[in-house]
């Protein structure tokens, strides 16, 4: 709840807004989406990560991103990641750092439970997704169809599988 602020500063960004499925506009919007990620770590089926950065001469660590593993079920082979960055730390390869250790956790903690795939998926012209995508190993599978109204356009979906 200490990030609630930050929160909604970052989802001020207009880029945020054209990619993200849920949007921060006020504390009360922040304290409900903090709210939901603590509720979907209480029934163990999405996983999200504060992304934070520590600020030279400061004890206090700055908000820099959000990672997520979600559809999460024992015995299901694949779930979904996904993220996003706060545009003043964009371009500084937040997003794929974050993406790998989120990759690597998900591995370590629910490879026993089955999961074999991990899937990302973002609009065709999110470009800045599709790099992040191939940095971190996630190959392009399929072009999915747009899905109106929630997918306006055509998506891609990159998979990273387990190693052996």
């Amino acid at each position: 709840m200490e990030d609630v602020t930050a929160l909604v500063e970052v989802s001020r960004d207009r880029a945020l807004h054209q990619w993200a499925s849920s949007v921060v506009g006020n504390d009360a919007d922040g304290r409900r989406w903090v709210q939901a990620q603590q509720q979907g770590w209480a029934v163990g089926e999405r996983f999200g990560f504060a992304v934070l950065e520590a600020q030279p001469g400061s004890v206090r660590e700055q908000l820099v991103g959000n990672v997520v593993l979600k559809e999460v079920t024992s015995g299901k082979p694949a779930a979904e990641v996904g993220y996003w960055t706060a545009a003043h730390a964009r371009g500084r390869g937040v997003a794929p750092r974050a993406l790998e250790a989120l990759t690597n956790w998900a591995f370590d903690t629910f490879k026993a439970d089955g999961l074999e795939r991990l899937e990302l998926l973002h609009q065709v012209d999110n470009l800045p997704s599709c790099r992040v995508a191939q940095k971190t190993r996630y190959d392009f599978d399929t072009l999915l169809p747009a899905a109106p109204p929630a997918f306006s356009r055509d998506g891609h979906l990159h998979v990273r599988r387990a190693s052996p």
